[in-house]
């Protein structure tokens, strides 16, 4: 005997996929207008305009992760630049990427018994020893990507810490490939698990492809961003092996991970705008917007405004040292493509916003 189908079973069958085919469309709609958003010149100043006069004759030592990394490196660009204006002695110790010559970094900042100790890029929590034992002395600690939200910390003596949100970061970058392929992305995530605030951008990098019409995460790649030069050649020889051309965009937390992926990829004879093309959520490197603006090997970066940033550190620590509140501002990210590169990125492949941040904080601290 033959069933039949009810006419409510029948609009059912017929629903689902309609429903599937709205909620795709719906997602890649709903990327372009994050991209878009994401893409256009940022606002006017939104930051601080009153605060505490500048404190004379304080010391500020930036702990760096990794010089080798462009956001940690260009932060400390920022602190060093405005140190000098509001006549603060500054130094860097630089990590090295490991979390030994961290260790090492933050003892020899404790024991120069400064005013100031920037944690920048060094995860709070693996140096969570240290940073006690800073605070305990009285040293005023700044983090700059030490966690993953901004403000203070919850258990740790950290006044503040200098971030954009990296769930809005990493959506930015997970938009780009769903919009432009309508729904259709093969991606890598490239991630490192030594940093807390990396691994909630990969997750949300992941979460956003997933729910993007047909797309696939491929794999999610844990590699420490240290090694990137000798593991990232040997990766992606691998994952381009395993992956062929299902393999259509590479996504990672750091702009480091494609300074080394690039050779590979040439060596595999891929052209410069070939798959898989290479988004990433930070940090806005240099030599990422030389790759996006001449379309070799990376097609976008979600970029955080480093040097105000830097600025951003000094002012906070001023307020701690003068027992003021934190100011509460947290700047907007911004993502470059090659459609805007060249009117936002400016002629030193840095973002540095034309917002007149370093007057603002110059007024601010009587300088």
């Amino acid at each position: 005997m033959k069933h039949k189908l009810s006419l409510a079973a029948l609009a059912a069958t017929v629903a689902l996929p309609m429903l599937a085919v709205a909620a795709h469309a719906d997602a890649v709609s709903d990327a372009q207008k994050t991209v878009d958003v994401m893409s256009t010149p940022n606002a006017p100043w939104t930051g601080p305009t009153t605060g505490p006069k500048a404190a004379a004759g304080k010391t500020i030592i930036y702990v760096s992760t990794n010089q080798n990394n462009g956001g940690a490196l260009g932060a400390g660009n920022g602190v060093k630049e405005a140190a000098a204006k509001i006549g603060w002695t500054f130094k860097l110790i630089d990590g090295k990427g490991s979390v030994s010559g961290q260790a090492s970094a933050m003892a020899q900042a404790i024991a120069s018994k400064p005013d100031v100790i920037v944690l920048g890029g060094v995860d709070a929590k693996e140096q969570a020893t240290a940073v006690e034992e800073a605070g305990k002395q009285g040293i005023v600690i700044i983090g700059w990507h030490a966690y993953a939200h901004p403000g203070a910390h919850e258990s740790l003596p950290i006044f503040n810490n200098i971030t954009t949100d990296p769930i809005e970061v990493a959506k930015s970058a997970a938009a780009y490939p769903c919009a432009t392929t309508k729904g259709t992305v093969g991606a890598v995530v490239f991630t490192d698990s030594n940093y807390e605030i990396a691994v909630r951008k990969s997750n949300a990098m992941a979460d956003y492809i997933k729910a993007c019409g047909n797309s696939k995460v491929l794999e999610i790649v844990d590699t420490p961003l240290a090694e990137a030069s000798t593991r990232m050649p040997q990766l992606t020889t691998a994952l381009l092996q395993k992956y062929g051309k299902a393999w259509t965009h590479a996504l990672s937390i750091n702009d480091l991970t494609f300074d080394f992926m690039a050779p590979a990829l040439s060596a595999a004879g891929i052209k410069g705008d070939g798959n898989p093309i290479a988004i990433s959520a930070g940090d806005g490197s240099e030599v990422a917007f030389q790759r996006i603006r001449s379309g070799e090997y990376q097609a976008g970066t979600v970029a955080e405004p480093l040097n105000l940033q830097g600025w951003q550190i000094v002012d906070e620590a001023n307020r701690a040292i003068n027992k003021a509140k934190e100011s509460g501002f947290v700047a907007l990210p911004h993502l470059f493509l090659p459609s805007n590169i060249k009117a936002d990125g400016g002629p030193k492949n840095t973002y540095d916003p034309d917002n007149g941040y370093r007057d603002v904080y110059a007024k601010i601290w009587g300088k």
